[in-house]
């Protein structure tokens, strides 16, 4: 169960990263930016599902355990991707958050970072796939000693 749910938050993670960029491209316009907001509220909403579910995964006793997932130079690999992915989600998150609060004051939100904030999700829709590598390489024992 918990690896269902650990990949339903990709089901659900990566598109929606990918849809809160495309839509970001337009975010002057009112119908873009609600896309904009369900999409990160979606993206954001995967986001818990990963870290409610990967840390009990990898070190609670559901899965291989922590001795596997510590040992394996691509559990420290596919840490440092999510780390990066967290890292770059600093600025959309914030200023999104910004957005949102502007909109409830009534007032128009500044969308100037939006062309930023569409690559940076670009950004981290790639590191989500390389993660998936990662993950699927490491799953196969690839890294460990034999």
């Amino acid at each position: 169960m918990l690896s269902a749910l650990h990949l339903l938050a990709l089901a659900i993670g990566l598109p929606a990263v990918v849809l809160r960029a495309l839509a970001l491209r337009e975010a002057s316009d009112p119908a873009a930016l609600r896309r904009v907001f369900a999409a990160d509220a979606a993206w954001g909403f995967a986001a818990l599902l990963w870290l409610a579910t990967g840390p009990v995964r990898a070190f609670g006793p559901f899965e291989k355990g922590a001795t596997f997932y510590l040992s394996s130079p691509l559990f420290h690999a596919k840490l440092g991707l999510f780390l990066a992915v967290f890292a770059l989600e600093i600025a959309p998150m914030a200023g999104l958050i910004r957005w949102r609060m502007a909109l409830g004051r009534g007032e128009s939100p500044d969308v100037g970072a939006a062309r930023l904030f569409g690559i940076l999700s670009w950004i981290e829709a790639a590191l989500v796939v390389a993660i998936v590598f990662v993950a699927a390489f490491m799953a196969r024992g690839f890294g460990l000693a034999r």
